[in-house]
């Protein structure tokens, strides 16, 4: 029987790109647009939620840690977008694509449990408002922020350790825009299986479990709010989660139809789409979702809009004052 040389490769090629002059410039100019606004919009409600004293509570502390997600997640994968689109630079070395799906899925898997938080967040807001200081203290905020990132890192440590273990022969063309875990199994020459079925495993009770503590606080949040007399309170209910619970559907839906599923049912067109959809403008939507939904973010950023406005108004007249 003849032996395989097999051999791990020290390079992927990103793929998943047009090669179309036209079209590269086109999506290099949108991807970049998308960005900024992302970085700017989040950098917006961390500037709002810091520097006002009135959104110095658990519920914005977990906005804040989400807005800081929504920059992560974008920037660990646009440059090098931008870069094989503007430079046709579609190589990744192994090592950066490594580091690229281990941040990928650290911060993926940190903001599935972070929603979980935030829905307990609001089921002990809303169904126990008078032990809400009590029971959510600005230290348990603390802690549970600090477990959600932990828990994402040590679930990203195993899904990359499970996945770059292989081994990559032949063929290193990795059919999507960056490194991710379906196209990248996809890739190897060796038996995938039984890893497949591991990380689904593991990303089924992780993800399940941080699902079923936000499915289980919005049960409990909509039968308290139905049994609410007046419409203005329910009203006022209902707005408080509506931001929260768009997120957990948009970035749920997203997530889902990306791992919890076999290698096997790999699509690259398909998957490029919904990739794009939590990657790049989910991080875009959520603060524009929360700053259009809620009042006093809102007021928050007028107010900070306010002071950037007279403190470029005191520069200008102190400039014109130092002129000759």
């Amino acid at each position: 029987m003849q032996r395989v040389n097999l051999s791990t490769a020290s390079e992927f090629v990103l793929v998943g790109l047009s090669d179309a002059l036209e079209i590269r410039l086109l999506l290099s100019v949108l991807f970049l647009i998308i960005y900024l606004a992302t970085i700017a919009g989040n950098i917006t409600i961390l500037v709002a939620i810091s520097t006002d004293a009135r959104l110095h509570n658990p519920m914005y502390f977990f906005l804040g840690n989400l807005s800081l997600l929504d920059i992560f997640c974008p920037t660990i994968t646009v440059p090098k977008m931008l870069e094989a689109l503007l430079l046709e630079n579609k190589v990744i070395s192994f090592t950066g694509c490594v580091v690229q799906l281990f941040f990928l899925i650290d911060v993926v898997g940190t903001e599935i449990f972070l929603l979980a938080v935030m829905a307990y967040d609001r089921y002990v807001a809303i169904c126990h408002p008078l032990q809400y200081v009590n029971i959510v203290s600005m230290k348990v905020c603390a802690r549970l922020a600090i477990g959600t990132w932990v828990v994402g890192v040590f679930n990203s440590l195993l899904h990359t350790s499970l996945v770059f273990t292989l081994v990559f022969c032949d063929s290193n063309e990795v059919d999507q825009y960056y490194c991710d875990i379906p196209p990248v199994l996809a890739v190897s020459c060796s038996p995938t299986y039984s890893r497949e079925l591991v990380i689904l495993a593991v990303a089924g009770v992780l993800g399940s479990s941080a699902f079923a503590i936000t499915l289980v606080s919005y049960i409990y949040i909509l039968w308290a709010i139905l049994g609410v007399n007046s419409s203005e309170s329910r009203h006022k209910a209902f707005s408080t989660c509506g931001s929260h619970l768009t997120v957990v559907c948009l970035f749920y839906g997203t997530t889902i139809c990306t791992y919890v599923r076999p290698s096997s049912t790999y699509s690259p067109h398909r998957d490029r789409v919904v990739s794009m959809l939590y990657g790049i403008l989910t991080p875009l939507l959520n603060p524009i979702i929360y700053s259009l939904r809620n009042k006093e973010v809102k007021c928050a950023l007028r107010r900070v809009t306010s002071q950037v406005r007279a403190a470029l108004t005191r520069q200008d007249r102190l400039s014109q004052s130092l002129e000759p």
